[in-house]
């Protein structure tokens, strides 16, 4: 298990997890800042300047989920984890690979006062006691308030808040204790086991009365994406998009969707590629829209979206497959792509 410690700077987070320690039995520290300082060590420092934060590296990212899941192969665990966390995304992608890993994660939120905040900024030191750094250092927490206003809304939905406004960091480390305990701040994100080769994956497009298309939000990885999943052993491709769009959306359709587009997807390490379809699902009435119904511990949000809409919501992979699949439907006849790119 890992206990994740979330919250801006001056929150109390690293105090906090060191009582934590004391209160959890088997406990053990980990660090995910020490890998983005192993990071500026060994990647060029071109690839820096291009970054604004170590967590913008793909890199780094992976490297969390996998050096949890080596630490918890030496220690009992529990993991627990002071680290600062705004972007959606990144969260996505990080508690996805673990719940990947089978690796049940508990967000707490150490929260306070921003008047509070700015305090303990200001009397903050490093250890190197350099008045350059520190104050290099107050800045930078300084700037990270703003991110982390924008950031509470959806912080607040997925974990569990401790306010540590008026707490010390040992009651404050019993408050999160006691919400491990009764199981607060659980992730309940699905477990989809990470691929161990090339895998084949249905998605369907679901369009409304204006011809928009259905894009859903997945809680375990980041970016929208179709309805869809991978196809299991035996499964006919249609078939899998039929049933994924039943246990995504609580929708029953029909008959079998029409292929629209078939994608060989070149493999990209981590990733293993493989062959992506999309079929169509048709035109959605007013009624089945409102049955709609998510999994909350897979999907978050769905939303109808234009065309236009959707290439700035979905990466650069889905959003090339969607555009030729859009195409495809206007001419009546499927495509077939290598990497997003038309054959033919």
């Amino acid at each position: 298990m890992i206990v994740w410690l979330n919250g801006t700077f001056g929150a109390g987070k690293t105090t906090a997890a060191h009582e934590v320690l004391d209160l959890l039995p088997g406990s053990t520290l980990y660090d995910p800042e020490l890998l983005g300082s192993g990071l500026r060590l060994m990647l060029p420092a071109k690839r820096f300047e291009e970054i604004d934060d170590y967590q913008d590296l793909p890199a780094w990212r992976r490297m969390v989920v996998d050096t949890a899941a080596a630490l918890l192969t030496e220690v009992p665990g529990p993991l627990v984890t002071p680290m600062t966390l705004l972007r959606q995304e990144y969260r996505d992608e990080i508690f996805g690979s673990l719940a990947a890993r089978r690796i049940p994660v508990r967000h707490v939120l150490l929260h306070a006062e921003e008047t509070i905040l700015r305090e303990r900024i200001a009397r903050r030191t490093e250890p190197q006691g350099d008045p350059d750094t520190d104050a290099s250092v107050r800045r930078w927490c300084l700037e990270h308030l703003g991110p982390y206003a924008r950031a509470l809304e959806w912080i607040k939905d997925d974990a569990h808040v401790v306010d540590t406004t008026r707490l010390t960091p040992r009651q404050t480390a019993e408050q999160v204790a006691e919400a491990v305990r009764t199981g607060a701040g659980a992730c309940e994100i699905v477990q989809t086991p990470e691929p161990t080769a090339e895998t084949l994956a249905a998605g369907v497009l679901l369009f409304d009365d204006q011809d928009r298309v259905l894009l859903v939000d997945p809680t375990y990885k980041p970016g929208w994406e179709f309805p869809g999943g991978i196809v299991e052993p035996g499964e006919a491709p249609a078939h899998a998009g039929v049933r994924e769009v039943a246990e995504e959306l609580g929708i029953q359709l029909p008959r079998a969707p029409r292929l629209l587009v078939l994608d060989w997807e070149a493999p990209k390490p981590p990733g293993f590629g493989g062959l992506r379809l999309l079929f169509d699902g048709g035109t959605l009435t007013s009624e089945r829209i409102r049955e709609v119904l998510l999994p909350g511990a897979e999907l978050r949000d769905w939303r109808f979206v234009t065309e236009a809409e959707a290439e700035t919501m979905l990466p650069p992979v889905r959003w090339n497959r969607l555009r030729w699949a859009l195409r495809a439907r206007e001419r009546g006849c499927p495509l077939h792509l290598e990497a997003g790119v038309p054959l033919g």
